[in-house]
């Protein structure tokens, strides 16, 4: 799955709301507490088991008062849990944020980011709180999927604050590792902001996913994610799976975790030039996070 880059009129009507709650929050230092910002947008936040099918019936029965349905057709919840494998859930009739308790305490931090940032986009309770047509569509549901994720790293990253801090060191995967434990997010979502939001002149691709060398991917690709940045996005195509992923194995160690090792790759951008990437992988065991950042033109070799 590929990211999607927002147009810069939505990111810009994001950029607002997540500003109104930081300015409202006086402008926290990082990590940003949740706690805090439930608080002030009167957010009420409860959990649900996706391994215990009675737990999450009992969660849902109590949605209701005094004998009055809250949620028109519960069951639907009950099949949105299963079928989709759902981590967490606003309901904005209630205002109350619903996160799957089997997941750990990292994870969890963002699903719930994820979830105030739907809360917080006026756009998005129409289409929460319905079933039509439109808001049943593949891209309009990736399309407000995209928009939460970015409110969520806006706020988890403090905006600007991130941006100014990623930008004060060139791009590797020590740095993101470093900005890690100042902003207290996953390596995986600092990963991903990282690319998306510093170093805006610089081309990088990001990949998120199954060890290469220890793959259980029935497809044999590995990657969950693939995050390009939007000066990768306008100056080259994407790059096949089967291409990334032949790409690591050049270089890629097979221990289990740690850094895996790093290569050079050319890559030909959309006027037919070759250019050179630096392409490094690094595991935490859970996940295999590889990083290529683009390095320099590739050098032509003239015949005499």
């Amino acid at each position: 799955m590929r990211n999607i880059i927002l147009s810069r009129s939505t990111a810009s009507d994001i950029d607002s709301q997540v500003n109104k709650v930081l300015r409202s929050l006086g402008n926290p230092e990082p990590p940003l507490r949740l706690e805090d910002v439930r608080e002030l947008l009167k957010l009420d936040r409860g959990y649900y088991s996706s391994t215990d099918d009675s737990f999450l019936r009992e969660t849902i029965s109590k949605l209701t008062v005094a004998g009055a349905q809250v949620l028109k057709r519960p069951s639907l919840l009950l099949d949105a849990v299963r079928k989709l494998d759902l981590r967490a859930l606003y309901l904005p009739d209630r205002k109350r944020i619903l996160l799957d308790q089997a997941q750990p305490d990292a994870k969890q931090r963002w699903n719930e980011a994820h979830e105030i940032g739907h809360s917080v986009l006026p756009w998005h309770e129409d289409l929460m709180l319905g079933d039509n047509e439109h808001s049943l569509v593949p891209s309009c549901h990736a399309q407000i999927e995209a928009e939460a994720n970015y409110a969520a790293g806006q706020l988890l990253f403090l905006q600007s604050r991130f941006r100014i801090a990623a930008n004060d060191s060139a791009p590797s995967l020590d740095a993101i590792r470093a900005l890690k434990g100042s902003f207290g997010n996953t390596y995986t979502t600092t990963f991903w902001r990282f690319i998306e939001d510093s170093h805006k002149d610089v081309p990088m691709i990001g990949l998120i996913g199954c060890h290469p060398r220890f793959s259980n991917d029935a497809g044999g690709e590995g990657f969950r994610h693939i995050v390009e940045s939007p000066a990768y996005r306008s100056m080259f195509e994407s790059l096949p799976v089967e291409r990334l992923r032949r790409e690591i194995l050049t270089y890629c160690q097979f221990r289990k975790a740690g850094p895996l090792g790093s290569g050079e790759v050319s890559i030909t951008d959309k006027r037919g030039d070759r250019h050179i990437f630096l392409f490094e992988s690094f595991s935490n065991t859970y996940d295999c996070l590889t990083l290529a950042t683009y390095q320099r033109p590739h050098a032509r070799v003239v015949a005499l």
